[in-house]
């Protein structure tokens, strides 16, 4: 947290990247995929990933996606595979879990045990809270407020850092893929767009406004030629 107050724009901000030289990627470690499914229904299409399952000592930044997907992608489950998703054999644990899911659609594991125990604490023998498997504790700071996203929009740096490390070929690709997506729509529009390109770089303009009068080009050529066609097909009086 305390290196996110230092970033010059809203660190929670979905459209800005903490770059790696700032913020070094911490490694927690790896995932080795080491063979293909026997069973591609159960092995794959029921498995279900969700941003809350987590390790203990990893807790949830206040990401604003993140905490929708905190909530969203175990519910998206329960939706597509049933309340006790998570019982699956590709979902379940390895080791033994004790918790109150239980009863339910989908009841498809071994007997209850202790049947009078629904909630915590109870008088019944139930599972218990373990405190070291808490969230850790969040630093949090400054004034909450509701915030315009249009502010630090006007900072240009990551989109001018992306777009040097693109090679000629890569930038005429780009050019040519925003052409075709801008190609039609209201001068007045492609104007304002090219003044985002370039605060980004002049060249990146002119590259995207190059392209726009290729492709404007190339159609009336197409036009021409189809109406050659058409008067050759034509026939003569």
């Amino acid at each position: 947290m305390e290196q996110a107050e230092t970033t010059p724009f809203n660190p929670f901000d979905l459209t800005k990247v903490w770059p790696h030289k700032d913020f070094p990627l911490i490694e927690v470690g790896e995932i080795e995929l080491n063979r293909n499914p026997d069973n591609y229904f159960a092995e794959v299409e029921q498995a279900a990933f969700s941003p809350s399952n987590v390790v203990k000592g990893i807790g949830f930044s206040p990401d604003k996606m993140l905490q929708a997907r905190i909530f969203s992608y175990a519910d998206a489950h329960r939706h597509r595979l049933g309340t006790h998703y998570e019982a699956l054999p590709v979902n379940q644990p390895k080791v033994p879990v004790n918790h109150y899911h239980k009863d339910g659609l989908l009841r498809f594991f071994a007997a209850n045990k202790n049947v009078d125990a629904y909630y915590e604490p109870n008088s019944f023998g139930g599972p218990v809270e373990d405190p070291s498997y808490l969230e850790p504790p969040l630093p949090v700071s400054g004034v909450a407020r509701r915030y315009d996203h249009r502010e630090g929009n006007e900072d240009y740096s990551q989109a001018r850092a992306l777009w040097m490390l693109f090679d000629a070929g890569q930038k005429a690709r780009l050019y040519r893929n925003l052409a075709a997506a801008m190609h039609g729509i209201p001068d007045f529009i492609i104007e304002r767009q090219l003044g985002h390109f370039e605060k980004i770089d002049p060249a990146y303009a002119t590259g995207v406004r190059e392209a726009l009068a290729a492709m404007t080009k190339d159609q009336e050529k197409q036009e021409t030629q189809k109406d050659v066609d058409r008067m050759a097909l034509k026939p003569v009086e």
